[in-house]
Order: C-alpha cells, then structure tokens, then sequence
C-alpha cells in the first residue's frame, strides 16, 4: 500500500494476493466460483483481511444503480406499535446491509412532501401499511418494488403482503367474552378506512351471530382517547339493554372507553368488560389491567422487511400470517360480577 494512503484499495489487495483487480471484485463480490480457484479466492479473502480492506459500497452501489434504501411508510397512528415495526425492519436490513427511512403519513389520511426529489431514484424498495397506503402515489413508492403490511391479499397492490393473523385474535377475543356469559356487545371500531378494521369488525360480527339470544352494536371512532371517550359515552347512554362487553379496536380506544364508563359510574369489569388490541404498554398502566390480544410489531417487521428483501432478489417470500393471542386481564368477567385473575 503506499505510503500516506489511509484507506487500501482493491489495487492493493490484487498486488498482496498476486492476482489481479478482476479477480479480487469476483472473490469479495461473491461471484468467483467456478472463476477462479479456491486457493486463489482464499489467497485474496487473507490478503483483503490483513490489509484491513473495505469495499467502497457507494461506489458499488452507485454502479449498480442501488441505494440499499428502503423507505418504510406507516401512519401517524398507534406509534407505540409503529415504533416496533421499524425496530424490525431496521434489524433485519442491517443484518443484509440496507437502511430503512422511516416514512409517516400524518394522521393515517394522506401523506407529508415526498421527501425525496425523486423516491425511485433514491430507493429499493418499500414496505407500506395499508393505513398509510395514500402516501404511496404521492412518492410514486407504487411504481417500486413494494411489500403491503396489513393488506388484503387478494387486492394488494404489492408484490407481496405480510399479515398478522387479525382474524383470529378477534375470534380469540369474542370467544373468551362468549364463554364468561356475554351476549350484549359493543364494538368501538376505529374510523379509518382499512382492510385490517374491516377483518376485525367483520369477524366479530360473524363470531357473536353465531350464538343465539346475542346482539351486536358499534359505535365509530378516530383513534385516540378524547375521540373513543365521547363515542363511548353516547353509545353507553343510548337507549335500550346496557350492553356487557366492549370490544375495542385498539388500545388506545380501550383506554379512552375506560375514562367513559367511569364518568357515567360504571366499573369494570363488574359493569362492563373491556377488551383492546395490540397490547400496548398502556393496557398494563390502566387499572384494571387490560385484556388485549399481544401483536408481535418487532416480527411484523421483521416479515416486512424479509419479503421484501426475497422480492428484490427475485425469489419467492415466505407465506402464512403472524400469529396473534389473546392475554386476559383484570378487564374481563362475567356479566355482573368479577371472576379470578386468568393470566395469559
């Protein structure tokens, strides 16, 4: 190497190794099998290794036409979930060498400036929950190779979708409600336009009118907690049978329908059982501690982040949906009366 140089280059390694620089970007870019020798290719892995050698990715990249970026697009909205979903994503792309730029569409209903001059420029791919799907034609992340979180499969627009398993939470949780007694509900169904809210409030409709003598009421709200403790409130004050359980889509709404039936001198759960979804840190900071179905956001995105990494290498993602369980608190019991603790 020569005297001054503060980084080797791959001149250097070719000259340690005896070999030239085609053969070094073979043997350090994984392709020299069948190229050159295993003597060779161990001759130059040594010599890259003594000298301290590391490739200039941003000039292979750049070479390549690739950033290793990927763009990861989610709503404004249960960020404490979100957060996990980045922190997934992020592992699994650090591991293959990629970076994630987290992408936030305000309040779940459109998107901020594209915050690229021109995204298929400046990235690989993109993951996107279909809550924040709007954002998607304002940076054009439709046109890139794109992986949908929470997303109908069947009408995705991605190349491939990754799904919790919803569906079954919510039947985890109407089953549960169920077997305690309950057969008046409440549904306190988020108001975004969703494929995943549409799964929830579909399967808890067809869950409960499977049983006889029940019935079913829903009342809509933005998520967060002002907006779930009016709903809850005009709908708990309606006229007609009380009902005995409120499924919530989120916890946040869970957490706004407790401040509800409190100022109205109900408690839970001798008056009313409440359930949540997500299992956010606030559903064990309420009291009573809430019961909610646990989602995996870390693996969600970790899923995301490995499908979309198959995609751009042209191979097959791996299938199934993420599963989801229902962990039962102090929220839940039987109509009338509080049972004992059942943790999960």
């Amino acid at each position: 190497m020569a005297r001054g140089s503060t980084r080797p280059t791959s001149r250097d390694v070719a000259r340690a190794a005896g070999v030239s620089q085609a053969a070094v970007s073979l043997v350090l870019g994984g392709k020299w099998r069948g190229r050159v020798s295993e003597a060779t290719a161990q001759r130059v892995r040594d010599a890259a290794r003594d000298l301290g050698y590391r490739p200039n990715l941003a000039a292979r990249n750049l070479r390549l036409g690739r950033t290793r970026t990927v763009l990861l697009v989610v709503p404004a909205l249960t960020t404490e979930f979100f957060a996990g979903v980045y922190t997934g994503a992020a592992r699994v792309a650090a591991e293959n060498g990629f970076g994630v730029v987290l992408y936030p569409s305000p309040e779940g209903i459109g998107p901020a400036r594209d915050p690229f001059a021109s995204a298929q420029a400046a990235l690989d791919g993109v993951i996107a929950s279909s809550m924040a799907a709007d954002a998607l034609s304002a940076i054009r992340g439709d046109q890139l190779p794109l992986v949908m979180l929470d997303s109908d499969p069947e009408g995705s627009t991605g190349a491939a979708t990754v799904n919790l398993d919803i569906a079954d939470g919510i039947r985890q949780v109407a089953e549960h409600l169920l077997a305690l007694g309950h057969r008046r509900f409440l549904h306190l169904a988020a108001d975004v336009a969703s494929w995943t809210f549409e799964v929830r409030a579909r399967e808890l409709a067809d869950r409960i009118g499977r049983v006889p003598g029940t019935s079913l009421r829903t009342a809509r709200a933005p998520i967060s907690i002002e907006g779930a403790v009016a709903a809850t409130e005009s709908a708990l004050r309606a006229s007609g049978p009380r009902p005995t359980a409120l499924v919530c889509d989120d916890d946040k709404l869970a957490a706004g329908a407790y401040k509800a039936a409190r100022r109205l001198g109900l408690r839970i759960p001798d008056d009313l059982s409440v359930t949540g979804l997500d299992d956010l840190a606030l559903s064990t900071a309420i009291d009573p501690e809430l019961t909610t179905v646990r989602l995996d956001a870390e693996l969600f995105g970790e899923r995301g982040m490995r499908a979309l990494l198959a995609v751009l290498e042209g191979r097959e993602p791996d299938g199934g949906d993420i599963p989801v369980h229902l962990v039962v608190r102090g929220s839940t019991a039987p109509p009338g009366g509080r049972e004992p603790d059942d943790r999960a």
